[in-house]
């Protein structure tokens, strides 16, 4: 039997300590709150984890609060099943309002829970009867199964070879083939040796993955140079021209919150440059993420919670080019909600794909899809479904090129929230052009634009990729006029007409671009032996000659022939000049102006100059190597010499005038 003495000294003692977890716990709750204010989640949900635990059973208030805030610090980093029993303990404690129910239903939502979700959300209805915010949570909840069942066209793959043991989202390809794949990486390998206080992992960098030859995905590595820094980098996108790339950067300080800004690197030498910000207006208490570019290079479209939206963060965009200051366009009420709408990202046909919590959904994030109506005006917005959505978060679509197949991001099945890279598919008839715009005789032209014209409404203005390639998808029963054009060059332009098919298929241009400053080849073009006469294989050439002068009526050429170094000078001057005069006159029977066309003969007095297309395809050459007889007479042998020979015998024209 304990005596009264020992009883008073044990309530003392547990009186002590319990003083002792009610100040540890008040320092823990006051820790927290520091991280919380600048948007460290992880730190401040470890802390208000310990608050909670030290904070007596009787002091109901107090749990309650910080059963609250630990279930809000929770959610902010996605870890839905902590944040569902910090909301539990908060509305048993009877802390956070009817808005600990919601959030609790929306965790249940996130975790897959729908029976439990709905029972939940209708509760705070109760209280909150016109609350958009539930009613769509219950409509998505209702919906989900339904999704579910129904399914639809898509098809979605796992990539190991892609994935760690930590986040990997927000793919993006990028490549002539689409062959390498570049996302966002909290993965161990990530530079820096500091742990986020957003997410308690390493700090996001941009990786990239190389495909083989044999189509197989390859270790992913760090991008290397400067792209990276020592704060969050990652979600990534690129120009359609693949020049410039766009991505997020959230820098970090001790004292003021998180706020997220937009970032640009140039590709130069297979390098990418340093990063500049990209400052879309003075605002430095709004964050801006997620850059996309639009399929004609004009405008990029973000997400930010800036003052003018909906709520939470909505998609916007600006033009670029432009140095003059320009105010953020909101993407209005089809597409923004009151809660956020981020990741957007753009198939080449124009279609507008976002992840979004405030459109019913079947919880977490979800994808969507957004067109234009037929004026241009109102965005008519799609849900993706089953199984491209799923309970957990799903964002971050990337296509290979006009097709329906890609990669996108999911944190599904991953109960800390985890991000993973998964490939998708949706099998669909695809008729698409594949051009090249390059200079005649020449290299490919980066700098190129392809403006295309259809009689179905189509007017559009496409980029060309570093290879001088692009590609656009068409529609059957169109015709199509395009126009290949580059600063310094003549415009060149196609015209097709497409067909139904059954299967999907690539029509395949050339947009071959004439020099205004360097004389042009004329292939093909033979005479007679001896003679000015033009040979009948010469007339298909000269015919493509005569529709590029009618095609840039703002030109004058001079048209030139040349020959090699046999038979005497004045011969050969004489000769060239009436094998010109030959080439003039079948322009002029062709219907081009006498005016815009001057023949010279040359005859032997300028020889070739190779340049590097010819010293590629004859490697005995150099580049700059020039002609002459005294040249030719020196090389080797009589085949060698035989070439040099058929070389300078060749009929050009170079661009004297224009009159635009």
């Amino acid at each position: 039997m304990l005596r009264p003495k020992t009883i008073i000294s044990a309530l003392a003692l547990i009186v002590s300590l319990l003083t002792i977890l009610g100040c540890g716990a008040d320092n823990y709750a006051r820790k927290a709150e520091e991280f919380y204010a600048i948007g460290e989640y992880f730190d401040a949900a470890e802390e208000y984890k310990k608050a909670y635990s030290h904070t007596p059973v009787k002091e109901k208030d107090k749990r309650g609060e910080r059963a609250w805030k630990m279930a809000e610090s929770y959610r902010h980093i996605g870890y839905s099943a902590k944040a569902a029993g910090g909301y539990q303990n908060a509305v048993r404690y009877k802390a956070g309002g009817p808005e600990a129910i919601l959030r609790l239903a929306q965790m249940q939502h996130w975790m897959g829970k729908y029976n439990d979700a709905i029972k939940n959300y209708k509760l705070y209805l109760d209280s909150v009867p016109n609350s958009q915010e539930a009613l769509n949570g219950l409509k998505g909840c209702q919906q989900a199964p339904i999704w579910k069942k129904q399914g639809s066209l898509y098809t979605i793959k796992k990539h190991p070879i892609l994935s760690s043991r930590r986040a990997d989202y927000s793919p993006a390809l990028y490549g002539e083939d689409y062959d390498q794949l570049y996302f966002t990486t909290t993965r161990p390998q990530a530079s820096g040796d500091d742990l986020s206080g957003v997410t308690g992992v390493k700090m996001a960098d941009i990786f990239f993955s190389q495909k083989d030859d044999k189509g197989k995905w390859g270790k992913p590595e760090a991008v290397a140079g400067e792209l990276n820094s020592a704060y969050e980098d990652g979600a990534c996108s690129f120009s359609p021209d693949g020049k410039t790339m766009y991505f997020t950067r959230c820098t970090h300080d001790p004292s003021y919150p998180r706020y997220a800004k937009i970032m640009s690197s140039s590709r130069a030498d297979a390098a990418w440059s340093k990063a500049q910000e990209i400052e879309i207006v003075s605002d430095t208490l709004s964050s801006f993420a997620y850059p996309a570019v639009s399929p004609d290079g004009q405008w990029l479209y973000f997400s930010s919670d800036m003052p003018g939206g909906f709520g939470g963060m909505d998609l916007w965009k600006i033009p670029l080019g432009n140095n003059d200051y320009v105010i953020p366009e909101n993407l209005g009420p089809e597409i923004n909600t009151f809660a956020d709408e981020v990741f957007p990202s753009f198939r080449p046909n124009g279609q507008l794909y976002f992840s979004s919590n405030g459109h019913p959904g079947m919880g977490g994030l979800d994808l969507f899809m957004a067109e234009l109506d037929t004026l241009g005006k109102q965005w008519q917005v799609s849900h993706l479904g089953s199984p491209m959505n799923s309970a957990g978060d799903d964002f971050g679509m990337t296509f290979e090129g006009v097709h329906n197949r890609g990669f996108f991001s999911t944190n599904r099945g991953n109960g800390r929230g985890w991000d993973q890279i998964m490939s998708f598919e949706c099998p669909e008839i695809v008729q698409s052009i594949r051009g090249w715009v390059y200079e005649k005789d020449g290299y490919e032209l980066p700098d190129a634009l392809v403006y295309m014209i259809g009689n179905d409404g189509t007017n559009l203005r496409l980029s060309v990729r570093a290879d001088g390639s692009f590609e656009q998808e068409v529609h059957p029963h169109v015709s199509y006029v395009l126009l290949g054009t580059c600063k310094g060059y003549l415009n060149h332009k196609q015209e097709i007409s497409i067909d139904t098919s059954s299967i999907s298929r690539q029509h395949v241009l050339q947009f071959p671009l004439v020099s205004m400053t360097t004389p042009v080849l004329i292939r093909n073009v033979f005479y007679e032996f001896d003679s000015a006469e033009l040979t009948e294989t010469s007339t298909t050439s000269l015919d493509s000659l005569a529709l590029l002068l009618k095609e840039n009526p703002s030109i004058t050429i001079e048209l030139s022939s040349h020959c090699d170094y046999k038979g005497a000078d004045s011969y050969n001057q004489r000769l060239s000049q009436r094998r010109a005069e030959s080439v003039v006159n079948h322009l002029i029977e062709q219907g081009v102006s006498p005016s815009r066309l001057i023949p010279v003969g040359y005859g032997e007095s300028r020889p070739k100059v190779i340049t590097r297309r010819l010293a590629e395809q004859n490697p005995f050459l150099q580049v700059g190597d020039t002609l002459t007889e005294k040249f030719i007479l020196s090389l080797p042998n009589e085949a060698q010499q035989d070439t040099c020979n058929a070389l300078n015998r060749r009929t050009e024209f170079r661009v004297v005038r224009t009159t635009m």
